[in-house]
């Protein structure tokens, strides 16, 4: 019998043969990326920080090609459990595994905020990168795909620690783009604005609500589906997009323009 994955309505299947790993994949845009890239033929490391939701994914689209692989990516040895379970060829990376940070001013950043936010939205991107690259670089071939954000680019779609580390993701992207460009990986980031997913994002501020929030409530398009930004993140990874690289696809139904 067929699985849930390999019923879906894709037409093509752009990634069969090629092993790629997916952060975050648990939930939100890294499942939906995740289950996608399954339906196209691909064999899918999903590595979510909640063996729970892995579990429940792995039983509802049950493949062999489908990997679970629980833990923190904010840890070295975590990464590294991580890239062994995917062998020692990688094809792709998609580096979706983030968090928020409450909406915090710069006044009221905590060092803890601080640093653990880096930690899971920046430095787990590099330790990643920094594992695949060396087999991409020697294969001739690797696709890069790192989650930035609205944030990125803008300063009013979050709090200063999160809006920091994911200017950091897209400097992170271009150089990786440029160092290794030569050597057939192409790395890009997609930038998503409203995203429907059950990421936490409180507002812990009273002067980040009375700031931010007329902006949110008057230039935020509808928020997107997950499976919007799996197929902008899948089209990245694909051949689909061949001269691509070090690009900054703004997926945000046009937040950006505004």
């Amino acid at each position: 019998m067929s699985t849930q994955a390999e019923q879906a309505p894709f037409q093509q299947a752009r990634f069969t043969g090629r092993t790629i790993i997916v952060t975050g994949a648990g939930s939100g845009i890294g499942k939906a990326t995740a289950l996608r890239l399954l339906g196209e033929g691909a064999r899918v490391i999903a590595a979510d920080i909640s063996a729970e939701r892995l579990a429940a994914m792995q039983l509802e689209n049950g493949s062999e090609r489908l990997v679970g692989v629980a833990g923190d990516v904010s840890l070295q040895a975590d990464v590294d459990a991580l890239v062994l379970a995917a062998g020692p060829t990688v094809d792709g990376l998609v580096n979706n595994a983030g968090i928020m940070d409450a909406f915090l001013p710069t006044a009221e950043i905590t060092d803890e905020v601080w640093e653990r936010v880096f930690r899971v939205n920046v430095t787990s991107q590099m330790r990643l990168m920094r594992a695949v690259l060396p087999g991409m670089v020697s294969a001739g071939f690797g696709r890069i795909v790192n989650i930035a954000s609205e944030a990125g680019i803008r300063a009013g779609a979050s709090g200063t620690t999160y809006s920091a580390s994911k200017h950091a993701v897209i400097g992170l992207t271009k150089s990786t783009a440029l160092f290794y460009g030569p050597k057939g990986v192409r790395c890009n980031a997609v930038a998503p604005g409203a995203v429907k997913t059950n990421i936490e994002a409180p507002f812990l501020s009273a002067w980040a609500a009375e700031r931010l929030g007329p902006i949110m409530q008057t230039t935020i398009p509808a928020p997107a589906e997950p499976e919007d930004l799996a197929a902008s993140i899948c089209w990245l990874l694909s051949e689909d997009s061949p001269n691509v690289n070090g690009a900054v696809l703004m997926s945000d139904g046009g937040w950006s323009t505004i």
